[in-house]
């Protein structure tokens, strides 16, 4: 469903990915683990058109989006959940959520309901600026945000950061539940290695702006490349 291929790309003269290629299936849940500053965050950047790569194409159900706007990479189905969540926090959780439903093919306006049978919270919160929100909650709404786009896949970067291990858990259920019930892919960045591990079809890792290792969870478990790839 999305792939990327040769990309490069940098901030200004400083190099940060290098022949990045990885690909995310129908109904898979990909993750990425990496190291602090290794490009994860550079490549979600990419995919979702923040950033133009140098060279390489992105490409998402068989159509080439390299260098299209985030809006219009979003209407595509891209949802992106950046790191830090990225709420809007003088705004309530209605308009946040309305804000998300913009990216929708079919043009509703309305929140739908599976976002309240998901994350009940949000419906008793819906007239409070999210920035009053606590950690937990404020990672809800962005999950929510994202799913009122109806998109075909999320990009998740970083989601269990700052948050208590409660709703990192119900993070892990919510996304194995996405997925089963909506057909939903999903590229989870993610340090947390129980949380991934959890959740994931495929995993793969990142070194130095590049993919250096792809394979299946189970594989993953081998402390010689959890310790040779991830251990500081």
């Amino acid at each position: 469903m999305l792939r990327s291929s040769g990309i490069y790309a940098s901030y200004g003269a400083v190099p940060v990915l290098a022949d990045v290629a990885l690909e995310v299936g129908d109904g898979e849940v990909m993750v990425l683990f990496g190291r602090n500053g290794v490009g994860k965050t550079t490549l979600m950047r990419v995919l979702i058109g923040l950033l133009k790569p140098s060279a390489g194409r992105v490409d998402f159900d068989g159509t080439e989006i390299t260098g299209n706007f985030p809006h219009q990479i979003a209407r595509l189905g891209i949802a992106y959940v950046p790191q830090g969540r990225g709420v809007f926090p003088k705004l309530t959780v209605r308009e946040n959520l309305l804000i998300g439903t913009r990216a929708r093919k079919d043009k509703a306006s309305t929140i739908p309901d599976e976002v309240f049978s998901r994350f009940p919270i949000l419906r008793e919160r819906l007239n409070q600026r999210s920035g009053t929100l606590s950690g937990g909650e404020q990672q809800m709404l962005a999950l929510a945000r994202a799913l009122c786009g109806n998109p075909r896949i999320l990009l998740l970067d970083e989601p269990s950061e700052g948050i208590q291990p409660s709703i990192v858990h119900m993070i892990g259920d919510l996304i194995h539940e996405i997925v089963d019930q909506t057909g939903v892919s999903v590229l989870l960045v993610e340090q947390n290695l129980d949380l991934g591990l959890r959740v994931a079809s495929r995993c793969a890792i990142m070194e130095k702006g590049t993919i250096v290792l792809e394979g299946s969870p189970d594989e993953f478990q081998d402390e010689v490349i959890l310790s040779e790839h991830l251990a500081i």
